[in-house]
């Protein structure tokens, strides 16, 4: 049986020490592909040194929310930064980078900085478009702000995926009104987690991706250690529990998901 953990973060400098050693034990252990997501400039020059390197190993570059800079200088210098790195990789080479992501909006870490927030969302949203990319969406506790983009201030050519998605109905109801693809991760698992079953059966099987987010948000019952992207067999297992479907098939089914969204 094999795996898809469709954002994680061995670029984290959490993994500096035994990082190569991770990414052998992932793929030994049936983790057979893999997206890094980048965060910051540095972080996505990581990832797609590690997706050069790794056969199975993808990557997705661009500014977090958590990474935005402070002006709107620095903005446009930061949008150049991520379309150099698009320029100037060879054909073979691009084909690796799958998305522009993590992008969005975060009013839980950030509220003072919302417009830097949203110009630099839209930035990277038009990057996207102009080089036939997906999006990958980082978004807390700014729904209403992130729907009303996508909806009426720079739609994506190419939808994307909700990653790590809020457990929020109404947002997984405008993202896949939207055709975004929904992608679950360890707070799914967790035993607070108040409405994660009716929030997995909204979505349908086939808009249904799995990720770690790691080195963090590790899944029961690997709650409280450092998560690597081995533990995203407990996303599936769960989503297989929530949809009364046989693992195998959820892990078959978000993985061709994942090669779909991404284009590989």
């Amino acid at each position: 049986m094999e795996f898809f953990d469709s954002h994680s973060h061995y670029n984290d400098e959490k993994f500096n020490e035994d990082r190569e050693q991770i990414i052998k034990e992932t793929y030994e252990d049936g983790i057979t592909k893999i997206v890094c997501a980048g965060y910051d400039i540095p972080s996505s020059k990581l990832s797609i040194e590690l997706s050069s390197k790794h056969k199975f190993i993808y990557s997705i570059i661009g500014i977090s929310p958590n990474d935005v800079p402070e002006s709107e200088t620095q903005i446009d210098s930061n949008i150049a930064e991520i379309e150099n790195m698009l320029k100037q990789l060879c054909k073979k080479e691009q084909g690796k980078i799958v998305a522009i992501g993590e992008i969005g909006l975060d009013y839980y870490w950030n509220k003072e900085n919302k417009e830097i927030q949203k110009a630099m969302f839209i930035k990277q949203i038009e990057l996207a478009n102009e080089y036939n990319l997906p999006i990958v969406i980082h978004t807390r506790e700014a729904v209403d702000d992130t729907i009303d983009i996508l909806k009426n201030k720079c739609k994506a050519n190419k939808v994307g995926v909700f990653h790590c998605c809020p457990l929020n109905r109404e947002l997984v109801k405008q993202a896949l009104n939207l055709g975004f693809y929904i992608s679950f991760a360890g707070p799914i698992t967790f035993k607070n987690s108040k409405n994660a079953e009716e929030i997995v059966k909204m979505v349908p099987i086939e808009k249904i991706l799995i990720e770690t987010d790691s080195p963090y948000l590790a899944p029961e019952p690997k709650r409280g250690t450092r998560n690597d992207c081995r533990n995203v067999k407990y996303i599936a297992q769960k989503i297989a529990e929530y949809k009364n479907m046989e693992l195998e098939k959820v892990a078959k089914a978000t993985y061709e998901n994942a090669c779909k969204i991404f284009n590989i």
